[in-house]
């Protein structure tokens, strides 16, 4: 690849990572959100998975209507960014539990129009042997995902400071994507979505497979994400007397973010090497090693706790995107489009389940059990990848 691809994945990665510091950027403060809105717990937990609706409903939307191939990609990310920006800051003049979830939905809505297309303009940029190019993109995807619980670090005074920052960098990513990224020299084929075509995805048994490894891997992901910190902060404060404010937030970012994004880059190297199967397989015998193990420190060491807990953040994003890569591996170009949008579709739709059972399990059988809850993503997914691993050596 010549230089000006890897200075445009530089940009990209900017502006993913800026942009997509608006999706945890009202869990964060769920605290002071729950008392401002008076939040019951179901609500509290619709609040963390509106997100995920709204974007799940959006990129259905996007890619039906393929506006990420009508339209200039970069111009669709400036606007979804800007768009998700105004959205997100208008949480601060939400008064009401209702219009605050509504407002987090249209934030989802709008990212669906920044993640994917993101990956659409790395395509462009890495027609071929993106592994490395696209695990550096989801690193920065984890970073900005964590990227508001460093913003809390320095703004524990006053919440709406989160909000408006995070809006900000959204806005930021725009500008980069609009100004400062370029276009690719070349073009990659429309890859539209289509009900019709739905059924030759669910009929290809490698795609499927590829698809049930990824629904596992999500079942488990994003649930961790919004929860650890919360299980962070009770262990912590079961664990010590000394309670100091920076803790939490500083751990979350280095869970999430620090260790995620090492996963990212080193899981698309090695996979590379040694096959989009076995990554995801070994990755996630290590995360739901770690979803059964975590919850056994709770309330003692606060040290072992956390070194436990960023060795999961390593592993649970390591594989993401290698599930993406294997439905592109065995998919025709007629409808590679249908299949990515499917899967991610269902992925973060699954993802919804997870996240609004682990509040309702933490107060049945409490925190030391609840992720070994999560373990089953996970499990599910290596019984699918194995399964896949035969597909992918016979096209070897």
């Amino acid at each position: 690849m010549n230089s000006g691809s890897w200075r445009s994945l530089v940009w990209i990665s900017l502006a993913e990572l800026l942009a997509l510091s608006l999706w945890f950027s009202a869990s964060v403060i769920a605290p002071e959100l729950k008392t401002i809105w008076e939040l019951s717990t179901s609500l509290e937990s619709l609040l963390s998975a509106s997100v995920p609706i709204g974007f799940a409903v959006g990129a259905l939307i996007s890619s039906y209507f393929g506006i990420a191939d009508r339209f200039n990609p970069r111009k669709v990310f400036a606007i979804s960014a800007t768009i998700g920006a105004i959205v997100n800051g208008l949480l601060i003049l939400a008064d009401i539990a209702i219009w605050g979830i509504m407002l987090r939905m249209l934030t989802g809505i709008t990212l669906a129009g920044v993640y994917p297309v993101a990956v659409k303009i790395l395509s462009q940029w890495f027609p071929k042997k993106r592994g490395v190019a696209i695990g550096i993109l989801i690193a920065s995807l984890t970073l900005g995902s964590s990227l508001p619980h460093m913003i809390l670090l320095f703004s524990v005074v006053n919440w709406k400071l989160v909000i408006l920052i995070s809006s900000l960098l959204a806005l930021v990513a725009a500008c980069i994507v609009q100004w400062v990224l370029t276009d690719a020299p070349q073009a990659v084929n429309k890859t539209s979505f289509s009900f019709k075509l739905i059924k030759k995805v669910i009929a290809n048994k490698p795609v499927m497979l590829a698809n049930y490894g990824y629904f596992g891997h999500m079942w488990e992901l994003y649930a961790m994400w919004t929860w650890l910190p919360v299980f962070l902060t009770a262990s912590y404060q079961e664990s010590t007397s000394n309670l100091n404010s920076w803790v939490i937030p500083l751990s979350a970012f280095s869970v999430i973010g620090l260790a995620g994004a090492i996963g990212c880059v080193i899981g698309g190297v090695i996979s590379d090497k040694i096959g989009r199967s076995r990554l995801t397989i070994f990755s996630m015998v290590g995360s739901s090693i770690c979803s059964l193990v975590i919850g056994l420190t709770y309330g003692q060491s606060f040290f072992i706790t956390l070194i436990i807990a960023i060795i999961w953040g390593v592993f649970i994003i390591a594989d993401s995107a290698q599930f993406s890569a294997a439905v592109s591996d065995f998919s025709d170009v007629e409808w590679v489009g249908t299949a990515l949008t499917f899967q991610m579709c269902i992925g973060f739709l699954i993802t919804i389940i997870s996240i609004q059972l682990i509040p309702i399990l933490q107060t049945l059988i409490g925190w030391k059990w609840v992720f070994s809850f999560l373990a089953i993503g996970p499990v599910f997914g290596i019984i699918s990848m194995v399964n896949f691993k035969r597909y992918e050596e016979k096209k070897e």
